[in-house]
């Protein structure tokens, strides 16, 4: 492992006002435009990105031209500040240069997951707007009747111009360097991510360039510069999806400011991977949780001790203890940290901070510089010291500008002076290193992806044999957590488990579906009529 400088030492509770303040010097954040900051950094960067399938790469020579010619090209055919556009792509060499080409053109980002479904897309599309789709071209026909403009997008930056004709009349676009460039505030929106919150259906996350370039400058660029070596030195291999705020941070913005090489895997596959760290000699590799659990099971079919890597860090789902310590059996030369963040704080929250000597493993890290946190009792509200738990709240130039066209959950979870709920259950050491315990939001982590429980309740309701029905989580070793839903019949029915799994399979993307269904005779609720999960849940993993 790189020798680290000693973790920072300055007091980080104030007894007074129960606020956590960051351990870490504060970092000075400029005011202008996201694009503009990503490539203000001077750095010896060569390769930007390789495309792990065909070794095909875009030079970082190339890189800024690139995005500026997509940003006039979509100028070119009217897209403005007011546009959404939404991107509907796997991991791809192209996927940074789409993403900050919109932001550079003023228009709003919107990502989604390519597998998802036609009603899961046209949803989202009513939610944001969206007046443009650009899409792999296996998805066209699925998208094709939804009333919106569509650009195929080739898989890599090596394509048929023919086929990708409007693709590339729009990545071709020369600059025009004399026309007015558009005026962007930092509180403008940038990007509309979408994610389940702290409760109920998806909700739009409003992220301006203020909340992404803290992204780029308190996750990426600080986490990169805690090693003693050049940031442009490194190598990165990524598996996680870039259209997830975590590899969105990583490989679409924050890694390019500092020059690193990414090497980018369409899908994940655990031998392809080994071969790909060894090859090119990646030194950092983000993961989430059942990819660890893959590369321990690689290195007794490979052998490969992954020499090259220097650190692996997880994050997007919590880690089993058991998991850590298989994967430094298996790899005990890498620094293996966790981190933690959420749409909804621009993936800004907490890193690891490993030394020589000093390891906290489980934990997911110190606060990120500018941060603050508190601690607050469920019950009374009040803020909790060192070594007690309770719910998380962060605040900080990463957090949201709110729900989309939802001022009521914005208000719930925005709350005085700007405190974000997080909806977790944590504490604090007494080295200021914290630890996630629980979840009171109701999201389930599939893999890292997050599903909303309130989503698959309503397509669920909607089976004619189904009376009530309620969704939680159940802990699965491979995949974190899994939905698990509990039915109550309607009367004389004989519905089965495999039918809801496969109604259910028929409207939602793969991770979304539902892998265990429990027949009972009533939904706990309360007075209200909220369903009860807590006290599902526990009844959810008794079962599987």
């Amino acid at each position: 492992m790189e020798v680290r400088c000693s973790p920072p030492s300055p007091a980080f509770f104030s007894p007074d006002s129960g606020i956590y303040h960051s351990k870490h010097s504060p970092v000075s954040l400029p005011h202008t435009d996201l694009v503009s900051y990503i490539f203000s950094h001077a750095h010896g960067g060569v390769t930007a990105l390789v495309d792990a399938r065909t070794g095909s790469s875009i030079a970082y020579a190339d890189l800024r031209r690139m995005v500026s010619s997509l940003a006039s090209g979509l100028k070119r055919i009217g897209i403005t500040g007011n546009d959404v556009v939404l991107v509907m792509l796997p991991n791809s060499v192209l996927f940074p240069i789409i993403v900050l080409g919109v932001i550079s053109a003023g228009a709003v980002f919107s990502s989604m997951n390519p597998l998802s479904s036609q009603e899961e897309i046209k949803k989202q599309m009513k939610q944001c707007r969206a007046s443009l789709i650009m899409t792999a071209s296996d998805n066209v026909p699925k998208v094709r009747r939804l009333g919106v403009r569509i650009v195929a997008v080739p898989d890599e930056s090596k394509f048929d111009a023919g086929k990708f004709a409007l693709f590339k009349n729009l990545i071709s676009t020369n600059p025009d360097v004399d026309a007015p460039r558009s005026v962007i505030r930092q509180t403008d929106t940038a990007a509309i991510l979408f994610s389940s919150g702290t409760t109920g259906a998806s909700k739009g996350v409003i992220l301006t360039h203020g909340n992404l370039i803290a992204a780029v400058g308190l996750f990426v660029r600080f986490e990169c510069s805690q090693y003693d070596r050049e940031s442009w030195r490194d190598v990165y291999l990524a598996a996680i999806p870039m259209f997830h705020v975590y590899g969105l941070a990583l490989f679409s913005m924050g890694l390019l400011s500092v020059g690193s090489t990414i090497v980018v895997m369409r899908r994940f596959d655990a031998e392809e991977a080994v071969r790909l760290i060894d090859g090119y000699k990646v030194t950092h590799f983000p993961v989430v949780p059942p990819i660890m659990a893959s590369l321990v099971r690689a290195k007794r079919t490979t052998g490969s001790r992954l020499q090259s890597l220097i650190q692996v860090s997880s994050g997007a789902a919590p880690v089993s203890q058991k998991s850590v310590d298989d994967f430094l059996g298996a790899y005990p030369h890498v620094d293996f940290i966790q981190g933690y963040g959420l749409t909804e704080s621009a993936a800004v929250g907490a890193r690891g901070f490993n030394t020589l000597t000093f390891r906290k493993n489980k934990s997911v890290g110190l606060l990120a510089p500018n941060m603050k946190a508190k601690i607050i009792d469920i019950e009374t509200g009040l803020c909790l010291p060192p070594g007690s738990s309770g719910e998380l709240l962060l605040q900080g130039p990463g957090i949201m500008k709110g729900y989309l066209n939802d001022e009521n959950a914005t208000s719930s979870t925005i709350v005085e002076d700007g405190w974000l709920k997080t909806g977790d259950i944590a504490y604090f050491d007494q080295d200021g290193y914290l630890y996630i315990i629980d979840r009171l939001k109701e999201t389930i982590k599939y893999k890292g992806f997050q599903i909303s429980p309130a989503d698959l309740e309503a397509i669920m309701i909607t089976h004619p044999e189904v009376a009530d029905v309620a969704v939680t989580s159940a802990k699965n070793e491979e995949a974190g957590e899994v939905p698990v839903a509990f039915i109550v019949r309607s009367s004389g029915s004989n519905l089965s488990a495999k039918d809801v799994m496969e109604f259910v399979a028929k409207q939602v993307a793969p991770y979304k579906k539902v892998r265990k269904v429990v027949f009972v005779n009533s939904i706990p609720r309360s007075a209200a009529g909220k369903i009860l999960r807590r006290e599902l849940r526990g009844d959810s993993t008794s079962r599987m």
